[in-house]
């Protein structure tokens, strides 16, 4: 039987004496390691962040637009042709299933003034349901209300980005901006959401959806919107919703059996899970590219206990003649590599996570550092050194103890 202690004790003790060697051993298992967890958490710092960015944009939506216009052949781009009404909306919502909220919009670009300051945006007509559906919050002040939709009231709601390029520190509730040439009353602020890709989602201003229909943006017919925005009960009723809102639409607008629809349906939980999906296959791909460098580690640590067995013949010729047997000889190489790769495997994790935190904060990215990657990284690294160090072991416990002696 193995002793396993005082072989430990002999691989530990020949690894302390080739300091420099061992340290050189492990440097590619260290690499290898630090990579692997700086780009899992790398990975799962974006998926977190896109997952966020979604979630923001609001979650289960589905958005209808109108048709697009042709002039002399030329497609003028969805929204261009006016087809959606605020009547579609709510045979919508009296009719389709797994419906939460649904919020017909009409929206344009509009310069913006206050005092001698001016801003180009955009401007939404909106009702209540449309805060809800997106994941709009107040910051100060208040909502619209259905009197304030009723009535047309000139009020409206702005976000930080107008809030800071119109009015700087000045507490702009209460005050009156003009959008085009009609003053609007300040009612509210909205809760800052950040930049999602090239879009700011507080670079906007919203007011009651008949305001803008009768006052600022004009009507080609009454009730007209550009897009409905729908938000279904869950993730799964989103496709069974549209389906029917499909169905509700076609039948409302009269088209035929064959014909095209005259609006279009875009389902964010679609987009989400495709951005999800390719994030995911973006980390996975990151890992697998850093995983390479543990091989690379795993060949420098066989390439390395391979010149050690030549180096030390004479010393295991000593062992096996004083009574070591080739599995004695065996564990000791194995019991190297091993040792080597798991003290390489645990200064690459505590590598890996530090760079990995100072890129965070460098690059002001999310980085995500969880407890199964580190493990995963750790024991790979254990497998990489009994894998690649098998073979040195297995070589060196073929010697003949008489030619190991007599080698020079």
């Amino acid at each position: 039987m193995i002793d396993f202690k005082s072989t430990l004790k002999i691989a530990l003790k020949s690894l302390e004496v080739n300091k420099m060697r061992s340290a050189l051993t492990s440097l590619g298992i260290i690499i290898g390691v630090a990579a692997v967890i700086i780009m899992l958490a790398i990975g799962s710092g974006a998926n977190k962040q896109v997952q966020e960015n979604m979630e923001s944009m609001g979650s289960n939506l589905l958005t209808i637009r109108s048709a697009t216009a042709k002039t002399g052949g030329v497609s003028m781009g969805i929204g261009t042709k006016p087809t959606l009404s605020t009547k579609d909306a709510e045979a919508i919502k009296k009719t389709a299933r797994g419906i939460d909220a649904v919020a017909p919009v009409l929206s344009s670009s509009k310069q913006v003034m206050y005092g001698n300051q001016n801003w180009s945006t955009t401007v939404y007509g909106v009702t209540t349901p449309y805060l809800y559906a997106k994941n709009y919050e107040i910051n100060l002040g208040r909502p619209f209300t259905f009197d304030d939709d009723r009535n047309a009231a000139k009020v409206a709601l702005i976000g930080s980005t107008i809030e800071a390029e119109l009015f700087g520190d000045v507490n702009s509730i209460g005050k009156t901006i003009r959008i085009g040439n009609v003053p609007f009353r300040v009612i509210g602020t909205l809760k800052s959401k950040g930049q999602q890709g090239p879009m700011d989602q507080d670079d906007l201003i919203f007011i009651p959806l008949t305001t803008a229909q009768r006052k600022v943006f004009g009507t080609d017919f009454p009730g007209m919107v550009n897009q409905i925005i729908v938000k279904a009960t869950s993730l799964e009723d989103t496709q069974l919703a549209e389906k029917d809102i499909e169905e509700i639409l076609r039948k409302r607008h009269n088209l035929g059996k064959f014909q095209e629809n005259d609006f279009q349906i875009r389902n964010s939980a679609e987009f989400q899970e495709r951005m999800k999906s390719t994030v995911q296959t973006f980390a996975i791909l990151l890992a697998s590219i850093a995983s390479v460098s543990l091989v690379v580690g795993g060949i420098g640590i066989m390439n390395i206990m391979l010149v050690s067995v030549t180096e030390r013949t004479k010393e295991i010729g000593i062992r096996m003649a004083i009574g070591a047997r080739a599995k004695d000889i065996r564990m000791q190489f194995l019991i190297e590599a091993l040792v080597l790769s798991l003290i390489g495997g645990m200064i690459g994790v505590v590598s890996g996570i530090v760079i990995a935190l100072l890129i965070g904060v460098v690059f002001s990215t999310s980085v995500v550092i969880s407890f199964a990657p580190i493990l995963l990284s750790f024991g790979f690294s254990g497998l990489v050194g009994i894998g690649f160090g098998y073979y040195p072991a297995y070589k060196a416990s073929l010697l003949n103890p008489i030619d190991a002696l007599r080698y020079e």
